[in-house]
């Protein structure tokens, strides 16, 4: 198959679009397929080929407040060029919302089928950094994206019935994978643990960006909380406001590869307090590696976690809710082991090769529905 993958991020920002997108290219080279990645300049680390896919770079600029983000520049006759050049039978949109929304009209505009990612709930970050007003206008944008998309995939059922309750037709199901032999109980590391938490303190972990959205600063409610150690594994614009907020919780900066499946393992508990999450990969990683979550009930980790056997739910925003569930856990060392002991099987049979596979139908699929165009029956006609 020959596919063109829009990415509104991409290498060297590592965050769950990146991931994604990554562990798809790994599948896709190994089944031979032709890969055009499209994506935003970063001036650093740029790669011209990334696992086997040749890697189109468009100028652009860092998003304000968070430059390690960039937002790529030119119109949709750009990517309509690009395109019409490499003809691709198929447009996979990663996560679409500036670069996405051009690439769905440009794909639009030639007849290719598109694929559109719902991966990253941009309108409800508006509040949270301020500008509550573009909240519409945002979803206005999504909504103009999956519409003119050929198939919507979702990650969650919260993000299934948000777009349907929206209006937007062609919604199916593909989850996140997970790598469960990178994420695994076996990772557990005793002496990462004394070096993090030297009196034997139990250890809760958060693992993750460090921005506005992911609402890290809600972790404040665990202060004081007696024989704990708070871990933040992870970087961004918000770590110096957090280490501030935090002052004795203990920051490890990005960690990936093993570095990371060993972090997470070791905790003794994984706690997300964001609310925009569509899916939440860090969650599944945790679960994988055998550590119980206790996360806000809203959005992707309503299908992670299960109440009562592999974590907890709280309802958003009830922050003594959060430090109850937590105090119920970590001073409850029979019942933690339990959940810890369940987590790993609730994720056993998302694998990434199993939902490439089912990527890859959601290809064909698209493909097979669309009609023949004018070109190609006047070519059959003329031939019978």
């Amino acid at each position: 198959m020959r596919i063109a993958i829009v990415a509104e991020s991409f290498l060297p920002l590592m965050n769950g679009v990146t991931h994604s997108i990554l562990r798809v290219l790994d599948h896709l080279q190994e089944r031979g397929d032709e890969v055009l990645v499209i994506a935003p300049s970063a001036h650093d680390g740029e790669a011209a080929e990334v696992k086997g896919a040749e890697v189109h770079r468009l100028p652009s600029v860092p998003l304000a407040g968070y430059t390690n983000v960039r937002v790529a520049l030119g119109g949709v006759y750009r990517v309509k060029r690009i395109l019409a050049e490499y003809a691709p039978e198929v447009v996979h949109l990663a996560s679409p919302f500036v670069l996405g929304w051009r690439a769905a009209q440009a794909a639009s505009q030639l007849g290719i089928p598109t694929v559109a990612v719902y991966q990253t709930e941009v309108p409800g970050y508006a509040a949270r950094y301020g500008v509550p007003f573009l909240e519409n206008w945002a979803w206005n944008r999504v909504e103009n994206i999956h519409l003119l998309a050929t198939r919507t995939l979702v990650p969650s059922t919260f993000a299934l019935n948000q777009l349907r309750g929206r209006g937007i037709p062609r919604v199916r199901m593909w989850r996140r994978g997970v790598d469960t032999a990178r994420f695994s109980p076996e990772k557990r590391d005793d002496g990462w643990r004394a070096a993090v938490a030297p009196n034997g303190e139990r250890i809760i972990g958060y693992v993750g960006r460090l921005a506005v959205e992911k609402q890290v600063e809600d972790l404040a409610a665990l202060s004081g909380m007696p024989n704990t150690r708070l871990v933040i594994v992870g970087d961004g614009p918000q770590r110096t406001a957090l280490e501030t907020a935090l002052p004795r919780a203990v920051f490890t900066g990005f960690l990936g590869g093993e570095e990371l499946a060993r972090a997470v393992a070791s905790l003794d508990l994984f706690v997300h307090p964001g609310e925009f999450e569509t899916f939440c990969q860090t969650i599944q990683e945790a679960m994988a590696s055998g550590v119980p979550v206790v996360a806000t009930g809203r959005g992707g980790p309503l299908d992670l976690v299960e109440n009562s056997r592999t974590g907890w739910l709280y309802e958003p925003g009830d922050l003594s809710a959060m430090r109850a569930r937590v105090q119920d856990l970590v001073g409850d060392d029979a019942k933690r082991r339990a959940f810890a002991a369940a987590a790993p099987a609730s994720v056993q049979d998302r694998t990434w090769p199993v939902l490439c596979k089912e990527l890859v139908q959601h290809y064909r699929d698209v493909l097979a529905a669309v009609p023949a165009s004018p070109q190609k029956m006047s070519r059959a006609g003329a031939a019978s």
